[in-house]
This record gives structure tokens, C-alpha cells and sequence, in this order.
């Protein structure tokens, strides 16, 4: 695995014993059993401690599920009631977070997506002495809006790598496709892509909650487009689809994606991907809920308030042996 940045915080590994309270995902149940899960040992003795995540996944998305597989380890931990809500809509994400500081939670995690949206109701949180750690999207943000640290990859290095990786492969022309219009980080990462890529990029807007209008979306651009020779897919459920767009439209560029899940590995094996941008997000999901808790209950701040890296690191079908069982457990 060929790591582009160097992560600045280690996954510890932890006893489990105590099952945290959690509502719905955004996307499918995650796996309550993972190869972290099974290790003998008790919980934190530290006061009960409830922490909720709010995110701006889509129905559907198993980068989420990850996530959450993550909080929940950390949660059982650290004695943790876990709550879990998402909306893909800025405002009701907003309206997610008021919930929980009418609630009193002891610490809230966001991501900021949509940071215009989320500004005001996080800065509430820190006003009203909740605790916010932001995750996986507007890194750039977080300290402004008094939150105690960012938990992701830098989006912007991250597409630079897959711009640099294009031009490892001679690649002339590039879709970008977006699945969430508006999303800063998918944004970046794009802008990542045109900055080191030596070919040109052409973005893509789809409609990233709608699979077949996402397929059918990348199959005319394909189409259309026939000297495209790369689709570089932001999220993991997206790449599958251009797999399949790229087939439908009797196209030869070749596919490749931001982040992991089963499919991904599958199809890495099978060579109908190329390589994946692994940002890790069991790790920011896990590390989200224990800063929380260490911030409580003994004063800590991971990083000290710097952002921390999670990612990105590029995996190809050689990692497919290592990658098999952990994405099989919602770990990778």
C-alpha cells in the first residue's frame, strides 16, 4: 500500500463488553460483529457518557456504515451511548444537531459538508458547552467554528495522489463525478485531480441517491465523450456504477474511486478498478468517539486541536489479500 500521507493517530486496540445504545444508519445496518469485537476485558469505569454523530450520508451509503462500525467499538470502550442520524440536506442535518443539544449529550461529531449550513448550530453546541469534533468533510472550517479537532484526510492531497497516479498511467482525458452537488470535499478532491493531472478533467454532476440515474448518467457521458480514457468516482458505491456505465456504453477508460467497501476489493481482484483512495473511516468514526470521551474525562485534545490525518493512501489489486476480511467485517 503506497501511503501518501502519514497518519497522526494510531488506532488503539481496545476490550469490548458493553453494547452502545445507537438509532438508524444512513445506510445499510453496519456488521455489530467486526475482528476488533470478540477481545476479552471490560468497559471504561468512567461515568455513562452520551455522544451522537450526525452526518450528511445518503440512504444507502456503506462509507457510513464504516464509519459507524468505528464509534460503536469506541463507544462500548468507553462506555458510551452512541447516537447516529445523517441527512444528505445541509438544514436537516442543522436541525439533527439542535436535536441533540436539546438533548444534553455530552459530545456532538459533524461533518461539514455543507459548512454554510452547519456554522451556526455548531457554534451552539460550543457555546452550550457540548463538545464538537468534525469528520471526514470541511477540515478547513472546523477550528473556526470552535471545534476541538478535524478526523479525516487532507481532500485536496488526496486527489492530487489520483492526479499523479493518471499520469503514472499515461491517462489523457478524466471524468470526475460528483454524486452530492455542492459538497466541499468532493469538490476538493476534483480540484485535486486537475492540479496534478497532466491530461484534462471534465466534472460530472449526478444524482448520487439515485443509482440507475447515476448508471445512466456516466453511460451517456461515455457515450458521448469517447476519448475519455479514466472516470474517477468519489465514493465507493459510485465506482460499481461506472463499472457498469462503462460496459453499457462500450467504453475502454479505465475506472478508479475514492474509498473502500466489499464491492471495491471485488472488483479490484477483478481488475474492473484499478485503485481505491482509502481514507479509512473506521478509524475516523473510532477516534471521533474517543477524543469525546478523553476530552471528558481526562482533558485530552488528539493532535492538539491540529487536524488528524486519516488518509489518503492508494490500494490496488495487490492489497486485495490483506483488504478481504477487513472489508468482509465493515472494518475497511
Amino acid at each position: 500500500m503506497r501511503t501518501t500521507r502519514t497518519a497522526a493517530a494510531l488506532l488503539a486496540a481496545c476490550a469490548l463488553v458493553v453494547v452502545a445504545g445507537c438509532s438508524s444508519s444512513g445506510g445499510k445496518d453496519a456488521k455489530e460483529k467486526s475482528s476488533g469485537d470478540g477481545a476479552a476485558g471490560e468497559a471504561a469505569k468512567t461515568p455513562r457518557m452520551k455522544i451522537a454523530m450526525v452526518t450528511h450520508s445518503g440512504q444507502g451509503d456503506t462509507f457510513w456504515d464504516i464509519v459507524q462500525s468505528g464509534a460503536k467499538v469506541a463507544a462500548r470502550k468507553d462506555n458510551v451511548d452512541f447516537l447516529y442520524a445523517a441527512s444528505p440536506e445541509g438544514k436537516e442535518q442543522a436541525q439533527l444537531v439542535q436535536t441533540y443539544i436539546d438533548q444534553k449529550v455530552d459530545g456532538i461529531v459533524v461533518t461539514l459538508a455543507k459548512p454554510e449550513a452547519m456554522a451556526d448550530v455548531v457554534k451552539k453546541a460550543v457555546a452550550a458547552g457540548v463538545p464538537v469534533v468534525t469528520i471526514n468533510s470541511g477540515a478547513e472550517f472546523s477550528k473556526e467554528l470552535g471545534a476541538l479537532s478535524h478526523i479525516g484526510q487532507d481532500e485536496s492531497v488526496a486527489g492530487e495522489a489520483v492526479g499523479e497516479e493518471l499520469n503514472e498511467q499515461v491517462k489523457k482525458k478524466a471524468l470526475c463525478v460528483i454524486h452530492e452537488q455542492g459538497n466541499v470535499s468532493l469538490e476538493a478532491r476534483c480540484a485535486g485531480v486537475k492540479k496534478t493531472f497532466e491530461g484534462t478533467v471534465e466534472n460530472l454532476n449526478v444524482e448520487g441517491t439515485n443509482m440507475p440515474a447515476t448508471t445512466s448518467s456516466v453511460e451517456a457521458k461515455l457515450q458521448g465523450t469517447k476519448d475519455i480514457d479514466a472516470v474517477v468516482t468519489l465514493g465507493a458505491p459510485f465506482a460499481a456504477a461506472s463499472v457498469k456505465a462503462k460496459e453499457g456504453a462500450g467504453s475502454a477508460a479505465q475506472i478508479s474511486t475514492f474509498d473502500l467497501n466489499a464491492e471495491v476489493v471485488a472488483r479490484l481482484k477483478a481488475k474492473e478498478i484499478a485503485f481505491a483512495v482509502d481514507q479509512q473511516p473506521y478509524l475516523q468514526g473510532y477516534l471521533a468517539v474517543d477524543e469525546l470521551w478523553l476530552n471528558k474525562v481526562n482533558g485530552n485534545v488528539i493532535g492538539g486541536g491540529k487536524p488528524i490525518l486519516t488518509g489518503p493512501a492508494l490500494v490496488t489489486e495487490k492489497d486485495v489479500p490483506a483488504l478481504e476480511k477487513l472489508t468482509a467485517d465493515g472494518t475497511r
